[in-house]
């Protein structure tokens, strides 16, 4: 079947009344940008749909791509013709019968008032062709196939062929927040989460060599590469840590060390927010999964942070976390034997109830926030295109 277009539908775009058009025009600049080597496409760019219009292109890679843009929660593959009734029950005989199955159900919207028939009359016309030259049988509830007719102002466009998309919002649409990224499994299944929400990431991941190995760092760029599917260009700020964490454990008792740790690291994360215009902090925590992730831990670490913190996996599973990490294909990169800073510097007891006054006590004793200044001065950027 020759295909004309593709239907972009929108899914919670839907519900986003005056700033609609504004989240509808992001996403097209998305999938243009998604789409740049297919220089034959053209676009329409609508309310309520977009079009990709292929021009005889090849629409599998095209879908494939498309299926993981942000803001599109489903994709037809669509034949565009005249508003003409004849031409409709001939199209639509074509299609099915180029189809699997065995039951079949006819749709039909019709925003074009000007179209003589209504919706119920265009259904009466065209069913019967097709149970007349077919062996499909009608099933209006469980069919086999949705023929869905759409009466616009622009043509008529038939399809029989719709597969879902990643959903959520348009990249871009709600601002940045940097990422801790560990290279473990949580934090690059929070990373996807947080892009599906429209949310522009920019990663920052503690180093500590010689205690970590390069390797990590090639680990956490095949984990962007990944990535870049639903995100197109990720930065991965990388900040060496290793003096603060040897700092910590010469002032401090082991069992408040990872505490410690976690509080400078979200002040280096608040810092370089403040200098990208980032709107919050996320992370890939998930109540009580370490000690550092109890809420009476979250509650002493988080208060170093002037912004938000934002945890995507707070309430999550961790099944239903390695389901997603395998989903968008992140999972055996993660579990390569590359340890980060806070695996290698692990207490055997930590805190999982850390008082704030101790806390703070322990942080009295070095110039932390000297080893932070120099921390972000040294930081070293990858760009992930």
């Amino acid at each position: 079947m020759k295909y004309t277009s593709i239907m972009v539908r929108f899914g919670e775009l839907s519900t986003k009344g005056k700033n609609k058009k504004d989240f509808v025009n992001m996403l097209a600049r998305n999938i243009k940008h998604a789409l740049k080597s297919f220089i034959s496409l053209t676009y329409d760019v609508l309310y309520d749909h977009i079009y990709v219009n292929l021009h005889d292109e090849d629409y599998e890679p095209i879908l494939n791509i498309l299926k993981d843009i942000s803001g599109i929660q489903a994709l037809s593959l669509v034949i565009k013709i005249e508003s003409d009734i004849e031409l409709i029950k001939k199209t639509a005989l074509m299609l099915m019968k180029e189809s699997e199955g065995k039951t079949f159900k006819v749709t039909c919207k019709r925003s074009n008032k000007r179209f003589p028939l209504i919706s119920d009359e265009i259904i009466r016309q065209v069913a019967p062709v097709i149970l007349k030259n077919t062996t499909f049988k009608v099933d209006v509830h469980k069919p086999d196939i949705k023929l869905a007719i759409e009466v616009r102002d622009e043509g008529t466009y038939l399809s029989t062929k719709t597969v879902l998309a990643s959903g959520g919002y348009p990249i871009g649409v709600a601002g940045k927040a940097v990422m801790m990224l560990s290279g473990g499994i949580d934090s690059p299944v929070a990373t996807y989460l947080l892009m599906k929400r429209g949310v522009i990431v920019e990663c920052i991941h503690f180093a500590s060599p010689p205690y970590t190995s390069e390797a990590v760092i090639d680990k956490l760029t095949d984990i962007l590469h990944e990535l870049n599917r639903y995100q197109y260009k990720i930065r991965l700020h990388i900040v060496p840590f290793t003096k603060i964490q040897t700092k910590i454990y010469e002032v401090a008792d082991e069992s408040y060390a990872i505490t410690i740790m976690r509080r400078m690291m979200y002040r280096l994360a608040n810092a370089l927010a403040d200098k990208l215009n980032c709107l919050a902090i996320a992370n890939g925590e998930s109540i009580g999964q370490v000690a550092s992730q109890t809420l009476d831990s979250m509650g002493v670490i988080e208060k170093v942070a002037s912004l938000p913190i934002i945890r995507p996996l707070a309430v999550m599973d961790k099944l239903d976390i390695i389901k997603i990490a395998k989903q968008i294909n992140t999972y055996d990169i993660s579990i390569r034997p590359y340890e980060d800073c806070c695996t290698i510097f692990a207490p055997k007891n930590p805190k999982t109830k850390p008082r704030l006054h101790e806390v703070l006590f322990y942080e009295e004793k070095f110039d932390f926030a000297s080893l932070i200044k120099e921390a972000l001065d040294k930081i070293k950027v990858i760009t992930i295109n």
